[in-house]
């Protein structure tokens, strides 16, 4: 069974709600690392908590949510070894997993509707990386910066 730590702002607690209440229907175990209320707080914290989760070895994939995404997604890539992915589709979903092995997944709750997000969500975790060793060689130079 994945373990996934779910983590967003006030902006995107709402689909965070919704997407644990999804996985957890699907089987899969979930961390709530906040925030745990629509009450105005800052992304950074949460996307960090969700980063560390990932890197630490406590989950398997990370889920960060803000109301566009990009501040959140960008935080988590701050965490040496996160590879956060905004993705606003389910194609984005497959190629990074394929090809960047992405362990984290970003969204913008402002930007994408609920059926859509669990969509992207379901493929994003049901996607395994290629292995290719073209990809794998890539992979080694963005953890090399």
């Amino acid at each position: 069974m994945k373990k996934i730590a779910l983590g967003s702002d006030h902006g995107g607690f709402k689909l965070k709600a919704a997407l644990m209440e999804h996985l957890k229907s699907e089987g899969f175990e979930v961390q709530d690392k906040g925030t745990y209320s629509e009450e105005s707080c800052d992304y950074p914290e949460f996307g960090r908590a969700v980063g560390n989760a990932v890197v630490n070895g406590e989950v398997d994939f990370g889920i960060v949510i803000c109301s566009t995404g990009i501040g959140i997604s960008i935080t988590a890539n701050r965490i040496k070894g996160v590879r956060a992915a905004l993705c606003t589709d389910s194609y984005m979903a497959k190629m990074t997993r394929l090809h960047n092995n992405a362990n984290v997944l970003a969204m913008g709750a402002n930007v994408i509707g609920e059926s859509l997000a669990i969509d992207i969500t379901d493929t994003f975790l049901n996607t395994e990386f290629s292995n290719e060793e073209r990809h794998k060689r890539r992979i080694g130079k963005i953890d090399e910066l």
